[in-house]
């Protein structure tokens, strides 16, 4: 650590400066001469140099998508010692990496090279990427944390292991975000690593087969790729130890590094009169700049002051009266420091440093400063925990506010630097100290008194990486009595719940010090803390935070109570109630996998190909080439009078009034109808797009759009339709066609009068969900000869991109080339709301003559999506005594948006969903409302997710109004097989297809369900504050397979190019279809042909009639049409190879059979389009899920304990593929049903535009234990090769989540009315989508310690 204690020793002379930005990127040597200083290291990387493997996913730190290494000398010059850690590299700026050595991914090992790191060759084997586009930043998150064990000679070493514990190994990447894999392969690669790990723990992966190695008791560790330290830790990074002397000071760069507080005075006080001209904003100091992440900034800067080399800065000094960090020191350094302290102030070190690891993700700690997070919190009303820390144990700060050189340091209280004015942009703090407890304790005080310390934080994520709903830290002094425990004095710190700065609450202080604890003396300091700790007006879950506090203050008092009385001590029950303190991590999981040798090597878990080279933004831009972005309005229903630039003018504006005399204004299409590319003078929606600035780079065309002013006019308008209710008042709606109009099923009020009870009107509302795929929404447009067109797209359509741009710039289709080679990661989101973007990509070149290409932020993308479809659903529904349902009738609102896009096929999938249980008679009134909101589109699942859930709710409620178990009404309305034809026709197939009876006893087998439940209510009965629920879902997915095109042709050395319509979105389709194409020519028997099978990109002008990639089943139809064209080379190829063989005698290997093919001009390329027998194209699949989860009912905290899935893949294509669909697609459910709130203001503006405050599952929200068996349910005839699909169907599975919680709730209301309660008691209440704290927290009972506490007043009395 820096310099830990105070020092006379004088560090050296200080380096030279200079004025050239040097570091090295893998070895490899940059200087820059010139540089705009906020431009930001991935900024570079991406755009100046050949290591693109770090991703643009959010630009706020807060995906991980972009983490590098950087390697520097420590800046403290008594230290002589390189230290190594992540950053982002999205929010480093760039001239602060002078004098450091970067390592990128490829740094690591590259297919360039030919060489990949264990890391690389784990990840791949533990099949732990599918889109591929977050992998870079996990493997560096990693490499960090191995390298920095190894640093560790304290730790032990084992033989092909790194000195990671398995706890590390998953925390290291607990910052980054997956969409894809639901993180269980993730982990597993990690912890492959640790040296305590048991590999016979790890899941399915390509170095062992469990059944078989286990059985032979073989050496595990010897199948992985070897690991050794020499070979794949620190040594990797030697080139980059050549670290160039000299700190950046330039004014071609804007740049300087002062040496001390005397030289950042001086640089002050040059631009002081100019600081006050132009309002504070043309300095600015950094550290790490990672409060970037949060305040996004536009604005531009005169200088850049680096405060991290000011040696004052950056030490930490401890002495009697407590530890002083310098203010530039970072946070990962404040908690290393903390964590390494043994004296008497370790009460509060060890529990300070834990608290700051949940701040961020570590590779944000590791460059973000304690004192920025604390300016941020003075200037700006950050939300900050390390303040409501500092509050809580008296701690003070060193600031420097003068404009004079002769100006002395001031030192004040954290409180009073608080509650000062904001800083001033030439303000500095210097320091922060931590004083030790008991240093203001009188000897006279009472020999028995001890302090205690707790600190504690509520937020959507446990590990961190979240910001809080509330945070507090609470300091006693208590002494033990006769009489009990007398609190001699407290403090009690409260933060971020929604006021401008962390308080302490000192009514509460006042009541408690010198108090004996007692029940009553707790009732009435729990009543305090609600009127102290109240949030500001319009503060989001304001009652929620109050109570949050009233629990955390409860919490507390409670940990004294193994000094109280027995009665007092009896009383209070709070085992368990603060698990949030140890967070447990995954545990080892079982996955069943059957693989299959009937058409190998289709069926074998084979490595998904092309993970480590995903996303099509990798591309580099071509020379002269423009950057685009979207200006989007802000106000629904308005006209557009005026668009206007106060600075930061772009290059171009495009818009409506640019498109071609023959072109039209489209910007996506589909069968039903299209949709404008942009609204020029009215704004349909909030959300809508109006135009596509250009500018010379991504930056500056980003910051233009953002600064753009639109000026609006709503006089004389009719309000806009924002909800669904106010659509049906005027009559807004799209019409459905007939033949995607849903029928009903059987006699609704027959089936209404052989009912026992009825439940009438109840009400459903179900919101929204953004896709949040780790790459956002991009496109590259290149003008060629002769009026062409040539597009780059990440996106699941490029046919219907094709015919968009075509159409809008007034040109024939076969000008138009869109090539797709991979996308990352699409989920619906990159099917129709892909099209525009490449459509104004197309447009911009197409005027400009210039190459165009845009890479929307996230937060422009978050507002322009759409997502998946919010609805309200009010039913009627009629049962017998032992819940069987007779009757139900549903009238559903779908807000569609301002256009059609996808959702004509909405109400269909709601329905065919929802049809899963035997109702008896089914009616339902389905309306397509249009609304002033951006339009909806296709989302995983779409309009399936809803009605399978919507089934659940009414099972739930009907358990509920009976007072009988909900497996019991679900297992008695469970289909026959005839009652599956009546409510699905021919897609319900043979009677030996419907496997749901056998998968829903098999999954209550191998989960224990029946046991489980009877512990779940014993442990429901013996704790008090954490109550658990299981419960069991089963879901039936109407799939539809769909005509697809292939390609397929032989080279002269016979290597074999595949081409197909389906996109790979990192489902594994390119691996499947290389697969079927394997098996197909290997039929012909000339050898093992697979490793000369490559699939390559989609591009119109080469297969037509690609299609759309969706619906879980354009595996199945590209595979199909690969093995047409495979069977018609392998008709061309046999007669010849019988020939050869009776010429030569002896067998014919590929390579010679292709070379005399092509000598005897036969046709060795064949097109094909698989077109579906419609007698078979409709099938059904199954599956069923059992969760179990706990709940805090003093937080809302849900942790999922343990999941079991059986599915039904018939027999998987490639069952590692399939497995990792079913994980990724049920934790993505997840997100749906629990976390993810995609909300809007009032006028329909996204408000949740970033990953700030929109939390998808982490590693730390999935299941703790996490079971999936792939059923092999045998031969299906008219599936392709008996396969199934696994890419939706899995996600409705996540509704068991969703229930099992609901039952928890169930038992913590049973315990409130238990208590007394009279309100918020029914065993009827529906439990919002989604179940985030807040809302299961209110369910719980905002007032359940009051209600305990007075309960137990009630007793005494």
């Amino acid at each position: 650590m820096d310099k830990p204690e105070n020092s006379s020793v004088q560090p050296p002379p200080p380096p030279p400066p200079h004025d050239r930005l040097i570091f090295t990127v893998n070895g490899e040597r940059f200087e820059v001469p010139e540089v705009d200083p906020s431009t930001t290291l991935l900024e570079f990387l991406r755009t100046n140099t050949p290591f693109k493997s770090a991703k643009l996913g959010c630009g706020e730190g807060g995906c991980g998508a972009c983490v590098v290494l950087l390697s520097k000398q420590n800046p403290n010059p008594n230290l002589n010692q390189i230290e190594h850690f992540t950053v982002s590299s999205c929010l480093t700026l760039l001239c602060s990496v002078n004098n450091c050595s970067i390592t990128t991914n490829e740094g690591l090992g590259s297919s360039k090279d030919g060489i990949f790191h264990p890391i690389h060759e784990r990840f791949s084997g533990f099949h732990a990427s599918q889109c591929g586009f977050c992998t870079p930043g996990m493997c560096m998150s990693l490499f960090s944390a191995i390298i920095n064990s190894e640093k560790d000679s304290n730790r032990p070493s084992k033989s092909g292991f790194s000195k990671l514990t398995v706890s590390e190994a998953e925390k290291s990447i607990s910052g980054n975000l997956c969409r894809c894999t639901g993180y269980r392969p993730i982990v597993d690669a990690c912890k492959s690593f640790a040296s305590d790990v048991d590999l016979e723990d790890l899941g399915v992966n390509s170095f062992w087969r469990k059944k078989r190695d286990s059985i032979e008791k073989v050496n595990l560790s010897r199948l992985l790729p070897h690991y050794n330290p020499k070979d794949h830790a620190s040594s990797i990074l030697k080139d980059g130890y050549n670290f160039a002397s000299g700190l950046l000071n330039s004014e071609r760069h804007s740049w300087y590094t002062p040496l001390t507080i005397e030289e950042l005075q001086m640089l002050l006080l040059q631009h002081s009169d100019r600081v006050v001209e132009k309002n504070g904003n043309r300095i600015k100091m950094v550290v790490g700049n990672t409060s970037n992440g949060y305040y996004k900034e536009t604005e531009k800067y005169d200088k850049y002051i680096d405060l991290r080399y000011i040696l004052e800065l950056s030490v930490v000094r401890k002495d009697s009266s407590g530890i002083e960090f310098g203010a530039a020191i970072s946070i990962s350094k404040v908690i290393s420091y903390l964590k390494q302290q043994n004296c008497e102030s370790d009460l509060i070190c060890s529990k300070v440093a834990n608290h700051l690891e949940k701040i961020g993700s570590e590779f944000v700690r590791n460059s973000a400063s304690m004192g920025g997070n604390l300016v941020m919190a003075q200037r700006k009303y950050f939300p900050s925990d390390i303040t409501t820390l500092l509050v809580a144990v008296d701690s003070t700060v060193t600031i420097l506010t003068g404009q004079n050189l002769h100006d002395k340091p001031e030192k004040i209280t954290i409180e009073e630097f608080l509650q000062r004015p904001p800083m001033g942009p030439t303000d500095v703090l210097l320091s922060v100290h931590i004083p030790f407890i008991g240093q203001t304790k009188n000897e006279a005080d009472n020999l028995n008194s001890r302090f205690m310390f707790e600190s504690y934080r509520a937020s959507p994520r446990p590990l961190g990486n979240a910001l809080p709903y509330l945070n507090a830290a609470f300091l006693a002094d208590i002494s033990e009595t006769e009489n009990g425990v007398l609190v001699n004095y407290i403090n009690l710190a409260f933060g971020a719940y929604g006021t401008k700065r962390a308080k302490r609450a000192s009514r509460v202080e006042e009541y408690l010090s010198g108090k004996l604890l007692s029940v009553a003396v707790l009732n009435e300091a729990v009543e305090l803390v609600k009127s102290d700790v109240a949030s500001d007006e319009g503060t989001s879950y304001g009652a929620y935070r109050s109570s949050l506090a009233v629990g955390f203050l409860f919490q507390f008092l409670n940990t004294f109570s193994g000094d109280l009385s027995e009665d007092f001590k009896g009383s209070l029950l709070l085992e368990g109630s603060d698990r949030s303190k140890n967070i447990e991590m995954l545990s080892s999981a079982k996955q069943v996998v059957e693989s299959s040798r009937d058409f190998y090597p289709v069926g074998e878990p084979m490595k998904k190909i092309a993970a480590a080279i995903q996303a099509s933004d990798d591309i580099p831009s071509p020379p002269n080439c423009l950057y685009g972005a979207f200006i989007y309005s802000t106000k629904p229903s308005a006209r557009i009078n005026n668009i206007s630039f106060n600075s930061n003018t772009p290059t171009a504006i495009i818009s409506a009034k640019d498109i071609p005399e023959k072109g039209e204004n489209i910007g996506s299409t589909t069968i039903f109808a299209s949709e404008p590319l942009f609204s020029p003078d009215f704004s349909r929606c909030a959300g809508d797009r109006i135009a596509f600035v250009v500018a010379g780079t991504q930056k500056s065309a980003n910051v233009a759009a953002k600064t753009a002013v639109l000026d609006y006019d709503t006089r004389d308008l009719d309000p806009p339709i924002l909800t669904v209710e106010e659509a049906v008042e005027r009559s807004s709606f799209f019409e459905v066609p007939p033949f995607l109009t849903p029928s009903n099923v059987g006699d609704f009020d027959r089936g209404m009068s052989e009912s026992d009870h009825k439940i009438v009107n109840a009400e459903i509302k179900l919101g929204s969900q953004y896709y949040f795929y780790l790459e956002n929404q991009t496109a590259l447009a290149i003008p060629d000869e002769d009026n062409t067109m040539a597009v780059y797209s990440s996106i699941q359509n490029p046919e219907y991109a094709q015919i968009v741009i075509a159409r809008c710039l007034g040109i024939p289709e076969h000008n138009v080339r869109v090539i797709t080679r991979r996308v990352g990661g699409g989920f619906g989101g990159k099917a129709m709301k892909a099209i525009p973007v490449a459509t104004a990509c197309a447009l911009a070149a197409h005027k400009l003559r210039r190459p165009v290409r845009t890479y929307l932020d996230r937060k422009t993308d978050m507002i322009l999506a759409g997502g998946r479809h919010p609805m309200k659903i009010t039913y009627t529904v009629g049962f017998k005594s032992n819940g069987k349902i007779t009757a139900l009738h549903l009238n559903i609102l779908i807000d569609a948006g301002v256009t059609e896009d996808s959702s004509i096929l909405i109400p269909h999938n709601i329905i065919s969903s929802l049809k899963k249980y035997d109702f008896g008679a089914l009616s339902f009134d389905l309306k397509l409302c249009k609304t002033n909101r951006t339009s909806k589109s296709a989302m995983r699942g779409p309009g399936e997710v809803q009605g399978s859930y919507i089934a659940e709710a009414i099972i739930e409620n009907i358990a509920s109004h009976l007072s009988i178990k909900s497996d019991d009404v679900r297992t008695v309305n469970m289909h026959e097989y005839e009652t599956l034809k009546l409510f699905y026709g021919s897609a319900s197939e043979e009677c030996v297809d419907y496997t749901l009876p056998f998968i829903w006893d098999k999954v209550a087998e191998s989960s224990s369900y029946f046991s489980r439940a009877c512990l779940v209510e014993g442990f429901n009965k013996s704790n008090v504050w954490i109550k658990r629920g299981i419960s069991r879902v089963p879901i039936v997915h109407e799939l539809i397979l769909r005509p697809a095109a292939g390609k397929v042709s032989v080279l002269w050395d016979g290597s074999i190019v595949v081409e197909v319509g389906g996109i790979e979105l990192g489902q594994g389709l390119w691996t499947k279809v290389k697969q079927v194409a394997a098996y197909a020519l290997g039929s012909i028997k000339c050898g093992e042909i697979i490793d000369k099978i490559r699939v390559v990109q989609a591009d119109t002008l080469s297969l037509v009639q690609g299609g759309l990639t969706a619906a879980s089943t354009t595996s199945e139809s590209s595979c199909e049409a690969v093995r047409i064209c495979c069977n018609l080379l392998v008709e061309r190829l046999a007669p010849l190879r019988e020939k050869l063989e009776e010429e030569i005698g002896i067998p014919v290997n590929w390579e010679t059979l292709i070379l005399q093919a092509h000598f005897r001009n036969i046709n060795l390329g064949v097109n094909s389009y698989f077109v579906p027998d419609s007698s078979s194209s409709r099938y059904l699949n199954y599956g069923a899920a059992v969760s179990e989860v706990e709940v805090n009912i003093l937080t809302g905290e849900t942790r999922i304990l343990r999941t079991d899935i059986v599915y039904d893949c018939g027999q998987s294509m490639n069952p590692a593929v399939d497995l990792g669909q079913i994980e990724g697609a049920f934790v993505q459910g997840l997100g749906f049903f629990m976390q993810e709130e995609y909300l809007t203001n009032a006028e329909g503006l996204v408000v949740t535009d970033s990953t700030w405050n929109y939390k998808i599952p982490t590693i730390d929200t999935i299941p703790k234990q996490f079971n999936v068996e792939v059923l092999n349910s045998g031969h299906h005839q008219n599936r392709i090769l008996s396969s199934k699909a696994s890419g939706e169907p899995p996600l409705l599975l996540a509704a068991s989540v969703h229930c099992a919680t609901r039952a928890a709730i169930g038992a913590a209301r049973e315990q409130m009315k238990s208590w007394g309660a009279v309100e918020g008691v029914d065993s009827s209440f529906q439990l919002d989508v989604p179940a985030t704290m807040p809302v299961v927290k209110q369910l719980c009972g905002l007032n359940v310690v009051e209600t305990y506490l007075q309960s137990l007043i009630a007793l005494e009395r």
